[in-house]
């Protein structure tokens, strides 16, 4: 297990060690540490209720970065990810659920990590070391009995 890493689902299905495994790579592959990070895999509508209280958005989306570290490579974080949207874009790009759960955690890494999805200019950069990194680890989707530690 990674240490300082908590993963919370409203979901008892989701790996939890699946996402350990992931976050042990991209620690390793971004040299950052973690003072506290957790990883809550929610409802859509629980997420839309953090958007609208914490962020004044009204709307739905499938995940939410809350960055409280003072330092770019010492993450004290949060990342809410809504279990339903997640499942809607596996079922729109026929990918597993998991693998989506992928992309998203390495989406709200790589925000932690600065890296700005907002503009025209900054957008395709971002998702493609997005689609890189996702590519590069989706086989611990496949390997249950690889564990990579801290």
């Amino acid at each position: 297990m990674v240490k300082n890493l908590k993963v919370n689902s409203v979901d008892k299905n989701i790996d939890k060690l699946l996402f350990h495994r992931l976050v042990s790579l991209l620690k390793k592959e971004f040299n950052f540490k973690l003072e506290s990070f957790l990883i809550n895999f929610i409802s859509s509508e629980h997420l839309l209720k953090i958007n609208k209280e914490f962020l004044k958005h009204n709307y739905y989306t499938d995940i939410i970065t809350f960055n409280y570290s003072k330092n770019r490579l010492l993450f004290d974080a949060e990342l809410y990810i809504s279990l339903q949207d997640a499942q809607n874009n596996a079922n729109k790009y026929h990918v597993p659920l998991e693998q989506e759960l992928m992309r998203l955690v390495v989406h709200g890494v790589l925000h932690l990590l600065d890296y700005d999805d907002k503009s025209p200019k900054t957008k395709p950069v971002m998702k493609k070391v997005e689609n890189r990194l996702v590519n590069k680890y989706k086989f611990i989707l496949n390997n249950n009995r690889v564990f990579y530690g801290n």
